[in-house]
């Protein structure tokens, strides 16, 4: 019997003596003293494991359908985040966080055939847990619990899903959500309205391209398919199903309804007339004259409010960028009423060179919240989510393609020396910038090279470097250059502050054209 063997074998019979014990209600000390020796024993088996682990050579790498994040690549996601929450900001939202882990039961039972893809934990302390798979049921959660009515929030965090990842594509398992929702009880499709413009704005001001919002309605696709005369107890998995389009050619989505779903032939076909539709408020007006549809009281109230959203749309100026589809679909559950998918058309604004598909995605879910409110309340919600994981991988290709350098400081003053034994000098002159406000660095180094100093400028982009020598310090003087021209000025050092904010202006208009 191996050493290992034998540990694990006192460990039962001390494990056993505990419970036993314990059984007996033996004396808390009698009951310390031999737990005491339990964890005892457990040590030494992990210490002889972590031994062993320690000589075990193993492939660095991170999980998969995870990444690291370059000093580059954090420097295009801050500029990112930092428009999207401006337009946030701009609509008057508040923001909030949640934790990325919930209780299994509120997550289980909301994302249709996505649920498989939820991260289970191990059972912690008597709590079943799993990795938050969205931000929108945790939202829900947070509404019932604190007895919210209305709020209109943006929430920016990761999410995990248990999906195969496509790195090219923007895919992770581990990825940042970012969402925008306005809960409460308000007049129809005037919010719903507003979160498209909020897409619209977004797309817009992160210059990515051309691009379409989709819009459709649940009410409208159930409609539809009860007209076409699927069961009412399929629409959800046909849903699903349809929701594939994007990615899938029509028949391989006819072949999932037919042979994996149950769906006759002829049913599919049917839909499959419908969902090749797309247009602006015209074809709505031609799907109100439908003798089919307008026998379904759903398909009816899903394209008249089509038809109101599509107006406001024109009012927030945003129609030339909106498709009503009929193929959208979005699978997840929860939505109840209008839909909405954002896609990138590429280069030629065709969309035959869409490398990375939808870029946003939402809708309303008037039902969420009430799943978690012991009276049932209910409080209608629209929202949608920007998927910030394919916009940094248009953006980094982008940049790649290029060959462009980007700042990964704010650094906006490098102060150096000319000389040697000046670093105190430095020192303190960093000091008084710190003081005032100003984003400063200086060489680790007592006597560093002057070239080297700022060649390390120009590498890190830096706008303008202060060079002290014996005889400016004398003369109570710095050498003001700059780094793009390489132009040398001498400013008065009690004057420094106030022309450094000035030349920090002209720079900021420069790089903003």
């Amino acid at each position: 019997m191996s050493n290992k063997e034998e540990i694990e074998k006192l460990i039962k019979e001390q494990g056993d003596l505990v419970r036993k014990l314990k059984a007996a209600k033996e004396s808390k000390e009698k009951v310390a003293e031999e737990v005491a020796k339990l964890l005892q024993l457990k040590a030494q088996l992990n210490g002889g494991e972590e031994s062993q682990n320690a000589n075990q050579k193993f492939t660095l790498k991170t999980p998969k359908g995870t990444r690291d994040y370059s000093p580059e690549q954090m420097a295009i996601r801050s500029s990112v985040l930092d428009k999207i929450i401006s337009v946030f900001k701009r609509h008057g939202a508040v923001t909030i966080d949640t934790p990325i882990f919930e209780l299994k039961e509120v997550l289980t039972g909301k994302y249709g055939e996505d649920s498989k893809l939820i991260y289970d934990l191990k059972d912690q302390g008597g709590e079943i847990l799993s990795l938050r798979y969205d931000l929108t049921v945790p939202f829900a959660r947070f509404l019932a619990m604190n007895k919210i009515s209305n709020i209109k929030r943006y929430h920016i965090a990761k999410v995990y899903r248990r999906d195969n990842p496509s790195i090219s594509r923007g895919r992770y398992r581990e990825f940042y959500q970012c969402d925008f929702d306005i809960a409460g009880v308000y007049d129809e499709m005037i919010p719903d309205a507003e979160c498209v413009r909020v897409v619209y704005e977004i797309l817009s001001t992160l210059n990515l391209g051309s691009f379409v919002i989709k819009l459709n309605h649940r009410k409208l696709l159930d409609g539809m398919f009860e007209a076409c005369g699927v069961p009412a107890e399929s629409f959800r998995s046909i849903c699903s199903a349809v929701d594939k389009l994007d990615k899938s050619p029509w028949e391989e989505v006819r072949k999932e309804m037919v042979d994996e779903k149950g769906l006759s032939g002829e049913v599919a076909d049917k839909i499959g007339e419908y969902v090749r539709l797309n247009g602006k408020i015209e074809l709505v007006e031609k799907l109100l004259q439908d003798e089919h549809l307008i026998k379904s009281k759903s398909a009816v109230e899903g394209l008249e409010a089509m038809k109101t959203v599509l107006k406001y749309c024109e009012i927030y100026g945003t129609s030339d960028m909106i498709s009503f589809d009929l193929s959208l679909a979005r699978g997840l559950d929860y939505y109840t009423g209008i839909i909405y998918e954002a896609v990138l058309l590429g280069e030629s604004g065709k969309g035959d060179d869409v490398a990375v598909g939808s870029v946003a995605g939402g809708g309303r879910y008037d039902n969420l919240v009430g799943m978690f409110d012991p009276k049932n309340k209910q409080v209608p919600c629209v929202g949608v989510s920007i998927g910030v994981e394919r916009i940094f991988a248009v953006l980094e290709s982008k940049l790649s393609a290029n060959k462009s350098k980007l700042r990964t400081t704010e650094v906006q003053v490098y102060v150096a020396s000319a000389q040697k034994n000046l670093f105190e000098q430095r020192m303190l002159l960093c000091k008084e910038l710190w003081d005032q406000g100003f984003k400063v660095e200086h060489s680790y180094k007592k006597n560093p090279k002057l070239l080297a100093q700022l060649q390390y400028c120009e590498e890190q982009l830096i706008p303008l470097v202060i060079i002290l020598g014996e005889s400016e310090i004398q003369k109570g003087v710095v050498k003001l250059r700059n780094v793009n021209n390489r132009e040398e000025v001498e400013v008065a050092r009690n004057e420094l502050g106030i022309e450094l904010h000035k030349r920090l202006e002209n720079y900021k208009a420069n790089e903003a054209l």
